[in-house]
């Protein structure tokens, strides 16, 4: 099979909306509940900041226990993927988010700085379950025609959750206190889930569902591994992906103290003011590399540049002054960034079978995830003990993402090409001899 064809004509975002009714419906659950996430995300931030006298550090563990809030479990929430409805599975993921919710305001929970992170960790392992369900998910309902398109929309409407969630979130904060906020967060997944009970189940699809499929869980996870890890054109694309998280996860956390300083209003406002930089940059990347870059082919030789270009950016953010030009540098960033997310993402899920995509998505999730939160540890613990000041590590952050793109262009990038090649001259041959 030809998965690099040139060929393969993308559907436009209305011909998506209007022909696809179950996409339609995914993205409005998705895109409500991730709006009232950014509600609670910046809440936590503001939390960590009041009760440690602003250190960087326990800043920083809002975002640290989050992301190992994930990668813990990923293997694990990929194998579910990948063994029961991957529908039910989102829809359990935004009850268990609800409750978490709804136990911490109502019994008054957030009251120290250990219960901030208890709870930055708890709403992440229920959203490790929604991840890789979602992201396995997307392709059962899509043709490969729309395939590109849905995942540009999806980032695109993850964005627009950014972008309004974090202003949004940072008004209503500095306007009605963080127990709004929270439950704001609590009525969208309502909403959510209200939006997935319409959906298919979405598979996963296996002609077998006895024997040897019943595995015990550690075995199917390695299963899964042992196939990732023995197909080079899938694991290439998931480092790929990851290469911006070497440097991304820590500037996820400087945002929050760029934030506070750049003079935007309240702190509360400056962080959603350039969180909002930072979610629509992502969400316009995708949809203009998308029309840059139509065939699939050349998509890996544009991945390093993606990440290079992300990190250049950030070093002009470390080195210009601090005003409304910040908020430009940060939004090109994110959206070299957001086309890397997006194009790697399309990529491996058209290069994964429905019988273990859902396990792939946890390889991802996890590689993501474990790489940003040691990346934000980093850059707190330098921080902390003002190794170098907020600026230098800014420059320094964005340096790795440098190397790590120039790393994945000397060593990955010809044997991304020679694969390519290969497959396109057996689909060649395939084609001519029948």
């Amino acid at each position: 099979m030809c998965l690099n064809a040139k060929n393969v004509r993308n559907v436009t975002y209305l011909e998506l909306f209007r022909g696809n009714r179950d996409f339609r419906h995914l993205f409005i659950a998705n895109w409500v509940s991730n709006l009232g996430d950014w509600f609670s995300v910046i809440a936590l931030f503001i939390l960590s900041g009041e009760q440690s006298n602003n250190s960087p550090l326990a800043i920083a563990a809002v975002i640290i226990f989050r992301m190992l809030g994930m990668a813990l479990v990923e293997p694990f929430t990929g194998l579910l993927a990948d063994k029961f409805s991957r529908k039910k599975l989102m829809i359990l993921s935004n009850i268990l988010s609800l409750l978490i919710l709804l136990v911490f305001v109502f019994f008054e929970l957030l009251n120290s700085l250990l219960m901030v992170y208890i709870m930055a960790f708890a709403i992440m392992l229920s959203r490790a379950i929604y991840d890789p369900a979602r992201y396995a998910y997307v392709p059962n309902i899509t043709t490969r025609e729309e395939l590109l398109t849905a995942n540009a929309v999806g980032s695109l409407g993850w964005s627009a959750a950014l972008g309004f969630g974090a202003s949004l979130g940072g008004f209503a904060i500095a306007s009605y206190g963080v127990e709004t906020s929270l439950i704001i967060d609590a009525l969208t997944f309502i909403i959510s889930i209200i939006i997935l009970t319409t959906l298919p189940e979405g598979g996963p699809y296996q002609t077998k569902v006895e024997g040897k499929q019943k595995q015990k869980v550690l075995s199917g996870i390695l299963e899964g591994w042992k196939i990732i890890l023995t197909r080079p054109e899938i694991f290439r694309i998931i480092l790929a992906k990851g290469m911006w998280s070497v440097g991304g996860g820590a500037q996820i956390f400087l945002l929050i103290l760029i934030g506070a300083e750049a003079g935007f209003g309240t702190v509360a406002t400056g962080i959603g003011v350039l969180y909002m930089a930072r979610g629509w940059g992502s969400g316009i990347g995708p949809a203009v590399a998308r029309w840059i870059f139509p065939e699939r082919s050349k998509w890996p030789s544009v991945l390093p540049f993606m990440v290079m270009s992300s990190g250049l950016f950030y070093i002009l953010l470390g080195l210009v002054s601090w005003n409304n030009l910040i908020i430009v540098l940060i939004f090109i960033s994110h959206a070299t960034s957001g086309a890397n997310w997006v194009f790697s993402t399309t990529l491996i899920q058209e290069r994964s079978s429905d019988e273990w995509r859902g396990r792939a998505a946890g390889a991802d999730f996890m590689m993501m995830s474990l790489t940003s939160g040691l990346s934000a540890l980093l850059a707190a613990l330098i921080l902390e003990y003002e190794i170098f000041d907020l600026r230098e590590t800014i420059i320094l952050t964005a340096g790795m993402q440098l190397i790590a793109g120039l790393m994945w262009l000397i060593f990955a990038l010809p044997r991304e090409k020679k694969w390519i090649l290969n497959n396109q001259l057996e689909s060649v041959s395939t084609n001519n001899s029948g």
